[in-house]
């Protein structure tokens, strides 16, 4: 049986995975659980690098014109390296910004896949099956109207692989609306997706409010207990 809990932090580009990958990390360990973070794709690695170019579009081909099996292959790649050093239960809690559901819902759903056979189920195939990562304990998708998460990418600033600028996957508004529709449809059919709900009246919610939201999402599938939620409120109020 496996010792340490996995949770995957899932959503389009600007929906706020960044904020609550940290925020999540910092409660757990409030609790009491030790923790251990990763966050992909890793740019400063090899695979992690091409990644990188494919997505700021300085390669020969950018991400958005490479067939779908060859981009998943690449993101892949930058997570099997990086997993070789992992050991079940060195921690209580890892905890993944972007795992293997991204690579499985943004490379089915760019114009250049339209029309093509659905290749999610053999990304997932090739990360969990082949390559032998991991499935999480939960997938969280936070679910954010495409046209906000896209003002929230502008604010995002200098990033080391794309500078100032939104990334070619970023910058297509078609492919953030399809990608959120694919994780709604993923979470329909997998009972480890399960999408957190962001935003009320056309707003987006506060980020302490979301917290309490995939706090509430961990507890309802026993990953955390009622406990750890009153332990943390009495630190806070400390």
């Amino acid at each position: 049986m496996r010792r340490t809990k996995i949770i995957a932090i899932e959503g389009i580009d600007g929906s706020g995975k960044g904020v609550q990958f940290h925020l999540l990390a910092k409660a757990l360990a409030d609790m009491g659980h030790s923790v251990a973070c990763r966050d992909y794709p890793m740019y400063d690695t090899f695979f992690g690098a091409e990644v990188g170019k494919l997505l700021a579009g300085t390669g020969a081909v950018p991400a958005d014109r490479v067939d779908g099996k060859s981009m998943a292959l690449w993101f892949a790649l930058d997570r099997w390296e990086s997993f070789r050093d992992y050991r079940d239960g060195e921690t209580d809690f890892l905890v993944i910004n972007r795992f293997v559901l991204s690579n499985a819902v943004y490379q089915s759903i760019r114009d250049v896949d339209l029309g093509k056979p659905d290749i999610v189920d053999w990304a997932l195939e090739l990360e969990y099956g082949h390559f032998g990562l991991p499935r999480p304990d939960v997938n969280l998708v936070f679910s954010v109207v495409p046209e906000v998460a896209e003002q929230n990418v502008l604010k995002k600033g200098y990033r080391d692989y794309v500078g100032e600028r939104r990334d070619v996957y970023e910058a297509s508004h078609p492919i953030q609306a399809r990608a959120m529709a694919k994780y709604a449809e993923l979470a329909a059919r997998f009972p480890d997706v399960e999408l957190v709900p962001c935003m009320e009246g056309g707003e987006l919610l506060p980020v302490e409010r979301i917290a309490a939201r995939v706090l509430a999402a961990l507890a309802k599938r026993n990953l955390i207990s009622s406990s750890d939620i009153q332990n943390l409120k009495r630190r806070d109020s400390l």
